[in-house]
């Protein structure tokens, strides 16, 4: 996931900012998490891709 993207991906459950926590990152960030504080959900990033399918939907 490239790192620019935190400035228009939101929340899907709330529309609200996500924060951003890298474990692994290259030129892009491989592993992390992106994390909504309005909504106390974490949207894990696996393989560079954020997962924003929201837990009642999983």
């Amino acid at each position: 996931m490239k790192e620019s993207l935190l400035n228009i991906l939101r929340c899907p459950e709330c529309k609200g900012e996500l924060e951003l926590a890298v474990e692994k990152k290259n030129k892009e960030i491989e592993e992390g998490t992106l994390h909504c504080s309005k909504c106390a959900i974490d949207y894990p990033i696996k393989d560079g891709i954020p997962n924003m399918i929201t837990p009642k939907h999983r």
